[in-house]
């Protein structure tokens, strides 16, 4: 009977660790992401199944191009996945199709080069934008059907959980993506 007791409090030993582990890993360092929608297509698509790295926000702020996974800030009980289009002080002008970034409202801006979308992609909109000093303006790559900051204006760093890492699934289009 002391073997069975020693054995069994071993394997509960490990189901413990693996437990903590795992939990401390999802709460602090990476979280699973399931896709839902078309925003991000073709880059992403419905049922892709992510990787978000919850870290490196900590040590760095977040870069222009880089998708991330953010709480909406209309609802932040709901995830979204963006691209990270401006950034804090810029002025966001979308105009006859083209995305430019300037560095105050007077400047006409440069247009922004956006290699992740395919040819001919042309932005809808007619904004102007000026980024406060913690906000971001994001945008799905599926310019006419992403509900994005040219809907509910910019995003406050506050609302950001982290950028996407991994693509598990599908097995076919399993990828990593780095700074």
């Amino acid at each position: 009977m002391k073997v069975f007791l020693l054995a069994l409090w071993e394997v509960l030993e490990v189901v413990l660790v693996a437990v903590i582990t795992v939990f401390l890993i999802r709460s602090f360092l990476v979280q699973p992401f399931l896709v839902s929608g078309a925003s991000m297509e073709p880059n992403f698509s419905n049922g892709n199944y992510l990787l978000v790295d919850e870290v490196t926000y900590h040590f760095r702020a977040p870069e222009r191009g880089e998708v991330i996974v953010f709480e909406y800030p209309g609802n932040p009980s709901i995830y979204y996945i963006k691209r990270i289009v401006g950034l804090p002080g810029e002025t966001v002008k979308i105009h006859n199709g083209q995305v430019r970034i300037a560095q105050n409202p007077s400047d006409p801006g440069t247009v922004l080069s956006e290699d992740y979308l395919p040819p001919g992609v042309m932005t809808s909109g007619d904004i102007t934008e000026t980024l406060g000093p913690t906000e971001y303006f994001m945008m799905g790559d599926n310019r006419n059907y992403s509900f994005d900051s040219r809907s509910w204006g910019p995003m406050d760093q506050k609302y950001i959980i982290g950028i996407v890492r991994l693509r598990l699934l599908p097995l076919s289009d399993i990828k990593a993506f780095t700074d």
